[in-house]
């Protein structure tokens, strides 16, 4: 595909819908370029999560290329769902969750998520040892850049779970495994504060509360932050029209610079390379041409695509100027996940996680909660990310019945509760 000449100065009349898809980029990135992290840290009780040993040296092409369609799957199905709004995932996180998930899922709830996640034709050993790969080559990709992934498991005490499942997770995702007694209010603020410790303090909750019949959460936590290779002047930033979808535009702060960056010029769109660091991790920014949009451009994304542009990119003399980007995003993931073909995952009835614990009582996924953070201005960019599996009993908790034995003086109140009116009280002495 020919080259065309780079951004000049009437690119800052052209980043119509840049905003967004700056956003669903760096995500993407943080699976692409093969990123570094550093090790978790270790869930409640002091226990250090158990590194997997020996992991092969070579990441396995075929779950880096997993991530890379599933991460698109995923942002093109978000984005139905919420058209023009912006949105930002980290598909490294929600894949390893549901990869962790994935070693206790049997049956046709196996097949399913091996469809979604973009497993097929890989053996449950490939995929795990492939994950692991990929997570120690990610402790190590650029010392300039911080990049932090956990994983941890969260359990009812007295659930008992397949050892199987646990010494998978434990060895290929380092994941440790707390017990905790889920009655207690305080179960919620540990496994919180574990994803704000590890997100440092980006994402400082990813569950707002524990059900009767939740059995086990399992937790990945990302933190990335780097610094561009080549730093942008804050003297050159400057506020230009930023042309929204719907076609008003506002005035919004946008960095600019020249310099040499990986350039490719596609069909209806233009994308740059930004590098950060030793030049390992990278944001790509991909812009629709005036006559696209951002609509089609995502449609059309795929992994076959995004290794056109990675390897047809060129370093090319360039103008650039990107908006300063500051948000927040979260969602369930639910809906999403089920019309990606996951659906039986989270049938009480049909999913089968008997590789994770006995049926019965048997499992399904009652919710995976997303949670991200991106900040992107002349330094360079922050970006965190947590996502949660819960996972529920098919058969409801027993509850241990409470007794309440009305055999001495009592209070009796009528109440209307819709205003709060208490209609009649009284201090009961004797019932006669």
């Amino acid at each position: 595909m020919s080259q065309m000449p780079c951004l000049n100065e009437r690119v800052r009349h052209a980043w119509n819908g840049v905003f967004r898809l700056t956003v669903a980029l760096v995500a993407a990135t943080l699976v692409i370029s093969v990123v570094g992290c550093s090790g978790p840290v270790a869930p409640p009780k002091d226990e250090a999560n158990p590194k997997p040993p020996n992991p092969p040296a070579v990441v396995e092409p075929g779950v880096v290329r997993a991530n890379t369609m599933f991460g698109f799957d995923l942002l093109r199905q978000i984005s139905r769902t919420e058209p023009g709004k912006n949105v930002f995932i980290s598909p490294v996180s929600v894949s390893t969750a549901l990869a962790m998930t994935y070693n206790g899922a049997g049956g046709e709830t196996s097949k399913a998520m091996a469809k979604t996640l973009g497993l097929e034709g890989m053996s449950l050993n490939q995929v795990n040892s492939g994950y692991a790969a990929l997570l120690d080559s990610l402790r190590s990709a650029d010392p300039k850049v911080a990049l932090d992934i956990a994983n941890s498991l969260w359990a009812r005490k007295g659930i008992a779970l397949k050892p199987e499942f646990l010494e998978a997770n434990q060895r290929f995702y380092a994941a440790g495994l707390a017990e905790l007694d889920f009655t207690d209010p305080g179960a919620l603020t540990t496994i919180n504060s574990w994803v704000s410790k590890n997100t440092r303090g980006k994402i400082p909750q990813i569950i707002d509360r524990i059900e009767a019949d939740s059995i086990l959460f399992l937790v990945n936590a990302t933190y990335f932050k780097g610094d561009w290779s080549l730093q942008f002047d804050e003297k050159e930033t400057r506020e230009i029209e930023f042309h929204l979808a719907g076609g008003k535009s506002k005035p919004w702060p946008t960095m600019f610079r020249r310099g040499d960056y990986g350039y490719f010029r596609g069909k209806g769109f233009q994308a740059v390379r930004l590098p950060y660091g030793s030049g390992r991790l990278s944001m790509y920014v991909v812009l629709p041409d005036k006559d696209s949009s951002l609509d089609a451009l995502c449609s059309g994304l795929t992994a076959t695509a995004w290794d056109e542009i990675m390897s047809n990119s060129r370093e090319t003399p360039c103008f650039i100027g990107i908006p300063r980007l500051k948000m927040e995003y979260g969602l369930k993931l639910n809906d999403a996940l089920k019309a990606m073909g996951m659906e039986v995952a989270f049938d009480r009835l049909k999913a089968d996680f008997s590789r994770m614990l006995p049926d019965p009582p048997g499992g399904y996924i009652g919710n995976v909660v997303h949670k991200t953070m991106v900040e992107v201005n002349e330094k360079g960019t922050e970006a965190a990310a947590a996502t949660s599996v819960e996972i529920k009993l098919k058969s409801a908790m027993p509850v241990q019945p409470a007794e309440v034995i009305v055999d001495r003086p009592y209070l009796i109140a009528v109440r209307d509760d819709q205003s709060g009116m208490i209609l009649f009280i009284g201090a009961i002495y004797d019932p006669k």
